[in-house]
């Protein structure tokens, strides 16, 4: 059995890394490593290690997650943002780069959770002027946090309904990351995302696209029309989230990146 005194211990992150693998942590060593290096006292320590053997989220425990190389503030409920996710980053920063712009490129983060997609673009394109929005209250907070220091605005409310009215036709990149599990597969998602974080966030209706459906119906009269849409989605169901852009008015295509484990559809009016 665990003692307080065994994990407390300085250095001591053998019993720690133990008790994490038998927990069914992967990543036991590195989780360990932050537990020890982040607990303000040794009290914290064993509560952390606790609450991590339980099966709560390590972001939460530690109150971020690291994302595109940077801390994003992370409260418990919240979306924890996946690595996954930093494809859609990446795409969204090449197509403002590829064609600069004045005034500064409007981005919008739509579904934002903690706000680390639109933050993240952001820090790597600091021109760009930048509006979050969700539905979610803690979300909102959360990420207000995040996005108030790069200088971007957050908003409360229904996918596009959230957004100031003078953004119709301004927005140069549209990144959402939606939800798009498919209603019954949530009961099989791992205890840390189907236990703790939102199902607001998670269930994305019968076949997970629901709001796909939605975002795209809609997007073109918030674009430029050299601007794009882009959405996450999985590998499974990226055929059918670009059959749904393209049926929007939208030129597709769709991008994956087997490192990351990460799909984005990106559409461009046609």
């Amino acid at each position: 059995m665990r003692t307080f005194d065994a994990i407390a211990a300085p250095h001591a992150l053998a019993p720690i890394v133990s008790a994490l693998r038998a927990a069914g942590c992967v990543f036991a060593e590195d989780e360990a490593q932050l537990l020890v290096a982040e607990a303000p006292d040794s009290e914290s320590l064993v509560e952390w290690v606790d609450s991590r053997i339980s099966g709560m989220p390590l972001e939460y425990i530690l109150g971020w997650a690291d994302f595109c190389g940077e801390r994003i503030a992370v409260d418990p409920g919240v979306f924890v943002p996946r690595r996954r996710t930093e494809l859609l980053v990446h795409q969204a920063v090449s197509l403002l780069r590829d064609r600069p712009s004045s005034p500064p490129p409007v981005v919008v983060d739509l579904c934002c959770g903690s706000g680390a997609v639109g933050t993240a673009i952001a820090r790597l394109y600091p021109e760009a002027e930048l509006h979050s929005a969700d539905i979610d209250h803690a979300a909102v907070n959360c990420a207000r946090r995040n996005v108030d220091a790069v200088g971007g605005r957050v908003y409360q409310g229904d996918l596009f309904a959230a957004l100031p009215p003078g953004l119709h036709g301004r927005v140069r990149i549209l990144a959402v990351n939606a939800p798009y599990v498919p209603t019954e597969a949530i009961r099989t998602m791992p205890p840390e995302a189907r236990l703790y974080e939102s199902r607001a966030a998670l269930d994305g209706g019968d076949d997970g696209l629901d709001f796909h459906h939605r975002v795209a119906a809609d997007a073109l009269e918030w674009l430029l029309p050299d601007g794009h849409l882009l959405i996450e989605t999985s590998r499974q169901q990226a055929g059918r989230t670009a059959g749904i852009v393209a049926g929007a008015g939208f030129t597709v295509c769709t991008v994956h990146s087997d490192e990351l484990e990460g799909t984005v559809v990106v559409g461009s009016p046609q």
